[in-house]
């Protein structure tokens, strides 16, 4: 006679969606986790009044509406889109990096000729030996990052 008809290993995202659900269809489930709470690294305490991120902010984002309405019946998650931009030169730049910002660096409006530029931008700099963020940045780019 069995007991589960699940063993499931960790109560993350995956995990404890899979056991609410097989739950709500009948099948019995044991939830086995390591940690002392549930929500896997989407996890936070209450302290002082105030939701902290124990392993750092996380951002759940789909343009699946039905998705959406799924998980905000067991959480509620505001709309928040994450749109860094970066400063250089007192100018500001999207981040990551896309045809917006090569547009705005140099005047390109084709990857073609964004692959160009930045070719011959990394070619200037002649950087083997990175001194800072910015050279740094430069010495990485590749020919396939566009």
């Amino acid at each position: 006679m069995k007991k589960y008809d699940y063993l499931i290993v960790g109560a993350g995202l995956f995990g404890s969606i899979f056991a609410y659900e097989a739950t709500k269809r009948g099948k019995k489930c044991l939830v086995i986790e390591k940690r002392p709470h549930i929500g896997g690294n989407i996890y936070t305490e209450k302290i002082e009044g105030i939701n902290v991120h124990k392993y750092g902010a996380h951002i759940f984002h789909t343009s699946n509406e039905e998705v959406w309405n799924y998980i905000n019946q067991f959480a509620e998650f505001n709309n928040y889109i994450n749109s860094p931009v970066a400063i250089y030169k007192d100018e500001l730049y999207n981040m990551p990096f896309n045809m917006n910002t090569f547009n705005k660096l140099w005047g390109v409006k084709t990857p073609k000729e964004a692959k160009e530029k930045i070719e011959e931008e990394k070619s200037k700099a002649n950087i083997t030996n990175p001194k800072n963020l910015e050279e740094q940045a430069i010495s990485l780019v590749r020919k396939n990052n566009i």
